[in-house]
């Protein structure tokens, strides 16, 4: 899957919004996540796909195909949570926390209720603090986002080495493209010995080119009489939207005003 974060970012409708109002607005749901039961968490992620998708005009299928990669790293995870194993003789402990279970030599293998419950938590979270991180990334560009958190107070050798990764980051990628397509086109990858002699050639050449394009980029940099320090020109041509900021504004403290809510049931039950 090839996916030009860049080009989105520098093309959405939210482009005219100033960067620094769409990173306080993302951060300040992103804050909201970390402390929020599941049932705000849900709705951030529900609204900020609304704001991805329709606001922004960022097509539906990439932006399900960018969660769907994240969330692969969840369901790697979902088995640990839900399968524990405990000793034959301890099954007693766990009938209230047991879904079902099997009983293997001296060992007890059961579906956790509990860690159900404790992987659906996790995809809550996740699903919107990935959401609140794909909206800074496919409508800012990266150059503008580092030019705020200059602004901001972010050291300038952060910033600086926040970029060269950022650059060299589509490099990497790029090449391993290039060099995977040569050798699929040489049957590379036919047969499981060929497909690992072919990888470990991949990762050996990858490596090499990486070097060598750093190598150009250094130089190039060195005759363009750079100081240490890398500028780019950024022209203010932003408009403030006062009907998205008042909509940023009202969303963002009933989500809030939720959990708050939510907090005061539970001192009541207490």
């Amino acid at each position: 899957m090839k996916i030009q974060i860049d080009q989105l970012a520098y093309t959405n409708r939210l482009r005219w919004l100033p960067p620094e109002h769409k990173l306080t607005f993302a951060t300040t749901l992103f804050l909201i996540t970390f402390f929020s039961h599941p049932t705000v968490q849900i709705l951030i992620a529900v609204w900020m796909s609304i704001w991805i998708v329709i606001y922004a005009g960022i097509s539906a299928k990439v932006y399900l195909k960018l969660l769907y990669v994240a969330l692969f790293f969840w369901l790697t995870s979902l088995f640990a949570l839900v399968f524990n194993i405990v000793a034959s003789d301890s099954v007693a402990n766990i009938q209230n926390d047991a879904l079902a279970g099997l009983t293997i030599g001296f060992f007890h293998i059961y579906i956790s209720f509990n860690g159900i419950l404790q992987g659906l938590s996790i995809l809550t979270r996740a699903l919107a603090s990935l959401s609140c991180l794909y909206f800074v990334m496919l409508t800012i560009p990266f150059s503008e986002l580092l030019e705020v958190l200059r602004r901001i107070g972010l050291p300038e050798l952060l910033c600086e080495i926040l970029l060269l990764m950022y650059r060299f980051i589509f490099v990497l990628l790029n090449t391993a493209s290039q060099l995977w397509t040569a050798q699929q086109a040489r049957f590379g990858y036919c047969t499981f010995n060929t497909s690992i002699k072919s990888l470990g050639l991949l990762v050996g050449q990858l490596f090499k080119r990486t070097l060598e394009n750093y190598r150009q980029v250094s130089l190039s940099v060195e005759s363009r009489g750079f100081n240490g320090q890398f500028r780019v020109w950024h022209p203010y041509r932003y408009r403030p939207s006062k009907r998205y900021a008042i909509e940023a504004i009202i969303g963002s403290t009933i989500l809030l005003g939720l959990e708050l809510l939510n907090h005061a049931r539970i001192y009541t039950r207490v």
